[in-house]
C-alpha cells in the first residue's frame, strides 16, 4: 500500500512537532510505501534539515508555510480569472463572515466547501494563489464580505489593519492549494492520505480528495482548531480573533465531513471533534505510541524510589502551575517535614524562563534552606534540575529517583509525562486537565486545578501509605503496557489503512513503470488467506414463502 503522509512543522524535520510518532509509524509498517508531503513552519526548521528515514520512504516533497509570497498589488490574473478568483473567494469570505457568529449551518459548510474547492481549481489552471489572496484585489474581496448585511458586528468593525492581518493569515494557510502536489505523480498515485493533524496539514488530503478521490485519515493528537483558540493572545483585536476563528472553525468542518476516518489520540480530542460535526460512527480513538524499553528497568524496580519524594517532570511554563505545586508543597511540609520535591524540567520559551526564575524565588522564599546541624551545609527541600544534569541524567533515573509523580497543571493535552511515570511504575497525584483522567483510569489519584490543599492532600495520602502507592504504581504501569505502546499505535493503524483501503471504490486505471497493477488496485479483503465460495450467498436465488 502507498501511504501519502501529510504533516505541518514535523516529521520529516529534525526539529519537529511529533517527530518520534510519525518516525515510529513509518518504521512500524516497513511492509507499506510512504510518500511524506511536509509543511515547514520556519527558516530554523529548514535549516535543521531532516530525520534519517527509512527504505520504505520513497519520496519527499517539502513546502514552507513561512515565507511571505506576495505584497499585494496586482493580481497577476487575465479578466475571466479575476472574476472566479473573486467569486470564489468572495464565497469564502462570506461563509467565514456567517460563521463568525457561531453558526454551524450545513448551508454555510457547503458554501465555504464549494468556494474552496473552486479557488483550488484556480490555482491548479493558473499556477497559483498566494499573490491573488495578498493583492488589493483580495483585501476588498474580504472587506466587502465583512460589510455586507447580515455580517457579525466584529466583522463590520473590522479595520484595514485587521483586514489585512487576516488576509495574511489566509493566504498562508490556503497556501497548500496552490501546489502542485495532486497530480497522478504525486499525491494521485497515492492509496490513501494520512495526514497527522488537521488545518493546512489536512489540505492537501482534501485537495486529493476532491481531484483524484484518494480517501483521507485524519489523525489530531492535539485538536487544531483548540490550539488556534489557546494561540489567540489577548492582545489580537476582536475583528482578527472572530474572523481566524470563523475560518479555522469552517475548514475543520469540512476535513471532518470528507475525512473517511478521524483517529483523535483520547476522548478529550474526540469531544471536540464531534462539536464540530464529525460523525461519531467514522471516529476511532488511537492512542499515542510511546517507547516502553527505556523504562523497563525503573518500572521493575520500585524500590530505588526515595519513599520521601515528590517528582514533577515537564516543560515549565505558566500552564504547568508550578506556583500552585509549591503552595501544595508548603501544606505537605508542614505535615510530612522529611518530604522533599524535585522540579525537573527546561523553560519552554522566553516566558518559560521568567516563570522558572519566579518560582525559584518563590521556593527560597517558602522554604529556607536547612542544615541536618551546625556544622553541616544547608540546603533546599526544593530543588531545580534540568535532564542531561549531574543529578538528573536521564528520565527514567529521575522518575525512579521519586516515590510519587506531580502533575499540578491548569491546561494539558496528552499528557505523555504521566505515562513515562506510568511505565515507571509510579504512584502518581494529578489535577484534573486534558487527557489526565482517560490516561489515568483509576490507577492515581486526580484532584482539581488550582487546588493547593487539596493536592497536598493526595500527596501526603501516597507518602503515608507506601502498600496504596505500590498497588497503584503496579497497575498504573500494567495499564501503559496495555494501551499506550508503540506496538499497539502501530497495530492499529495498519487495521486502519486496511479497513479504509478496503471500503474505498478500487482504482484501476493505476499503473507502475512497468504496466502491472499498483498495490491494492484490487481490494485488501482479496488477499486473505481462505476458502470462498464460487457463488456469494448474496448472488444465490431466493425462494419465496409458501402462501
Amino acid at each position: 500500500m502507498r501511504t501519502g503522509l501529510l504533516t505541518e512543522g514535523g516529521y520529516p524535520y529534525a526539529s519537529g512537532d511529533a517527530g518520534l510518532w510519525c518516525d515510529r509509524l513509518v518504521r512500524g509498517l516497513g511492509q507499506h510505501e510512504f510518500d511524506l508531503y511536509a509543511l515547514s513552519r520556519s527558516r530554523h526548521q529548514e535549516e535543521q534539515g531532516l530525520l534519517p528515514l527509512p527504505p520504505q520512504v520513497t519520496r519527499v516533497r517539502t513546502a514552507p508555510l513561512w515565507t511571505a509570497e506576495g505584497d499585494g498589488g496586482a493580481v497577476g490574473y487575465g479578466r475571466r480569472a479575476r472574476r472566479r478568483f473573486t467569486e470564489h473567494y468572495g464565497e469564502l469570505a462570506g461563509a467565514v463572515c456567517a460563521a463568525a457568529d457561531g453558526s454551524a449551518s450545513g448551508a454555510v459548510a457547503d458554501r465555504f466547501a464549494n468556494a474552496l474547492y473552486g479557488l483550488a481549481e484556480l490555482a491548479r489552471e493558473e499556477g497559483g494563489l498566494s499573490a491573488a489572496l495578498r493583492s488589493d484585489l483580495g483585501v476588498r474581496t474580504l472587506e466587502r464580505a465583512c460589510r455586507a448585511p447580515g455580517a457579525p458586528r466584529t466583522a463590520r468593525e473590522a479595520r484595514v489593519a485587521d483586514l489585512l492581518t487576516v488576509t495574511g493569515h489566509l493566504e498562508r494557510a490556503l497556501r497548500p492549494l496552490s501546489l502542485d502536489w495532486y497530480g497522478e505523480d504525486a499525491l494521485g498515485a497515492a492509496d490513501l492520505c494520512h495526514a497527522t493533524s488537521g488545518g493546512p496539514a489536512a489540505l492537501p488530503g482534501l485537495l486529493a480528495r476532491h481531484f483524484c478521490g484518494v480517501p483521507l485519515l485524519v489523525t489530531e493528537y492535539g485538536v487544531h482548531l483548540r490550539a488556534h483558540y489557546l494561540g489567540q493572545g489577548p492582545g489580537a483585536a476582536p475583528a482578527v480573533r472572530a474572523l481566524l476563528a470563523a475560518f479555522h472553525g469552517r475548514l475543520a468542518t469540512e476535513i471532518y465531513r470528507r475525512a473517511e476516518i478521524l483517529t483523535p489520540g483520547n476522548a478529550h480530542a474526540r469531544r471536540w471533534q464531534e462539536r464540530c460535526g464529525a460523525d461519531r460512527a467514522r471516529i476511532r480513538t488511537v492512542y499515542p505510541g510511546m517507547a516502553a524499553d527505556g523504562f523497563t528497568e525503573a518500572g521493575e524496580s520500585p524500590d530505588r524510589a526515595d519513599p520521601d519524594t515528590l517528582v514533577w517532570v515537564g516543560r515549565v511554563e505558566p500552564a504547568k502551575d508550578l506556583v500552585s505545586l509549591l503552595h501544595a508543597f508548603a501544606e505537605v511540609r508542614r505535615r510530612e517535614p522529611g518530604a522533599r520535591l524535585r522540579i525537573v524540567g527546561s523553560p519552554g520559551g522566553p516566558e518559560g524562563t521568567a516563570y522558572l526564575g519566579h518560582c525559584r524565588a518563590l521556593a527560597a522564599q517558602l522554604f529556607p534552606d536547612e542544615a541536618e546541624g551546625a556544622h553541616a551545609v544547608g540546603c533546599n527541600p526544593v530543588s531545580f534540575d534540568e535532564i542531561g544534569s549531574p543529578d538528573a541524567p536521564t528520565l527514567p533515573e529521575v522518575y525512579a529517583s521519586g516515590a510519587v509523580v506531580v502533575l499540578s497543571s491548569v491546561v494539558e493535552g496528552f499528557p505523555t509525562g504521566l505515562i513515562e511515570a506510568m511505565f515507571c511504575g509510579r504512584a502518581t497525584v494529578s489535577t484534573d486537565a486534558g487527557a489526565v483522567v482517560e490516561v489515568i483510569g483509576g490507577t492515581g489519584l486526580v484532584v482539581p486545578p488550582r487546588n493547593p490543599r487539596a493536592l497536598a492532600d493526595a500527596c501526603v495520602a501516597l507518602l503515608r501509605d507506601p502498600e496504596r502507592r505500590a498497588r497503584l504504581g503496579a497497575a498504573a504501569r500494567a495499564r501503559a503496557l496495555e494501551l499506550f505502546t508503540v506496538e499497539q499505535n502501530v497495530a492499529a493503524f495498519h487495521g486502519i489503512y486496511l479497513e479504509i483501503v478496503s471500503h474505498c471504490p478500487v482504482r484501476r486505471d493505476l499503473l507502475d513503470a512497468s504496466g502491472a497493477p499498483l498495490p491494492f488496485a484490487a481490494p485488501a479483503e482479496s488477499h486473505v488467506p481462505a476458502h470462498w465460495p464460487a457463488t456469494p450467498t448474496w448472488a444465490l436465488p431466493t425462494t419465496e414463502p409458501a402462501r
